[in-house]
């Protein structure tokens, strides 16, 4: 039993240390194996030669952040719905009752965007 249990852990041990080193492996190589030539140009702003003529810096209205934070929201909704659609039959009446509540928070969630017109894209 005790094997086992060690087994698991080495398992984890090895994704992690292959999650780690792979990444900085490749940035390392690259590092070696691109051209580097530094210039001037480079420096600027814009690689293209054009200088800018204003500043870079655009502000955005936060109804748009707010606009993808709900579709973020409902689209995260679908990836708990799909697996308890397909093993509906085997979860019963306690699983319904929970994905119920989940849904009624989440349209409760998206009438109080609505009043409060967060959906309004312009």
């Amino acid at each position: 039993m005790w094997n086992v249990y060690v087994n698991n852990y080495v398992i984890v041990f090895v994704f992690l240390c292959i999650g780690i080193l792979l990444p900085v492996g490749a940035l390392t190589i690259g590092r070696f194996l691109r051209p580097h030539v530094p210039s001037e140009a480079k420096q600027t702003t814009y690689e293209s030669g054009n200088n800018p003529f204003h500043d870079s810096r655009v502000q955005f209205q936060v109804r748009y952040y707010m606009f993808a934070l709900l579709f973020v929201i409902f689209d995260v909704e679908t990836v708990f719905l799909y697996p308890w659609a397909v093993a509906y039959n085997k979860l019963g009446l306690f699983a319904l009752v929970g994905m119920i509540i989940f849904v009624l928070m989440l349209v409760l969630g998206l009438v109080y965007a609505w009043k409060k017109k967060v959906l309004q894209w312009m």
